[in-house]
């Protein structure tokens, strides 16, 4: 089966809506979806819910979307790197549900895996608990977590065979496994496209089961959040 569309436009079409909860690959700028974003962007679509890592910055990835006003609500762990979240957030304009980075990995790999739910210790005593189940093990408290699912996942590999089965390079792997797996309809970004059979076994991360539909995007920009140089001398 060939899952390949011709541009990241094409491969959301017909997929996206009005009020989906989208599940977004990355870590900063590492290993984000960004063709993917921004034609989520061109779509128009508003009322998103979108989990992922972080928020991206302004200007670019998933901070494209918050100026255009398109999310409603993010599910992030950490989201300093952008002024206009913060700008919305503490004017009352956008949700935030906060998760401890771990937290947010396991929801998302347990939604992908048909798990509910799951009890951790992280959050105990926190206002991360506030509202939630606590529970004794052992002698020791813990908080349920509920599991995530997405309407739609997007995420960014490296490599790809036409079937959608996915490698991806070094660190930019982060959480984009975890997002492929709780998408209902996951679409992939990839910088390489191999015939099926191409890849070894051994080195594929994700299998294609996972994934709908890719696109290749050969010129990535790969940002870095911050540069820090020594002056010259």
């Amino acid at each position: 089966m060939n899952k390949v569309y011709a541009s990241a436009a094409e491969a959301l079409a017909g997929v996206v809506r009005d009020g989906q909860t989208i599940a977004v690959g990355g870590f900063g700028l590492c290993g984000i979806p960004e063709a993917l974003i921004a034609a989520l962007r061109d779509t128009g679509v508003k009322q998103l819910t979108c989990i992922s890592n972080n928020a991206g910055v302004d200007g670019f990835g998933l901070g494209q979307l918050l100026e255009t006003r398109q999310i409603k609500k993010m599910i992030s762990s950490y989201v300093g790197e952008n002024k206009e979240f913060e700008r919305q957030y503490l004017a009352g304009e956008l949700e935030l549900e906060f998760t401890p980075q771990g937290t947010l990995a396991e929801k998302l790999r347990a939604g992908g895996s048909g798990i509910p739910a799951f009890f951790t210790k992280t959050g105990v005593g926190t206002i991360v608990a506030d509202g939630k189940e606590i529970r004794e093990f052992d002698g020791e408290k813990y908080v349920m977590e509920r599991s995530l699912t997405a309407d739609v996942a997007l995420v960014k590999a490296w490599k790809a065979d036409k079937a959608g089965n996915l490698v991806f390079r070094r660190t930019a792997r982060n959480f984009n496994p975890m997002c492929a797996m709780a998408g209902k309809f996951t679409v992939a970004e990839v910088e390489h496209i191999v015939e099926t059979g191409e890849l070894d076994p051994d080195e594929i991360h994700l299998a294609g089961i996972f994934v709908k539909r890719l696109v290749l995007n050969t010129t990535p920009e790969k940002r870095i959040e911050q540069r820090t140089v020594r002056a010259a001398k």
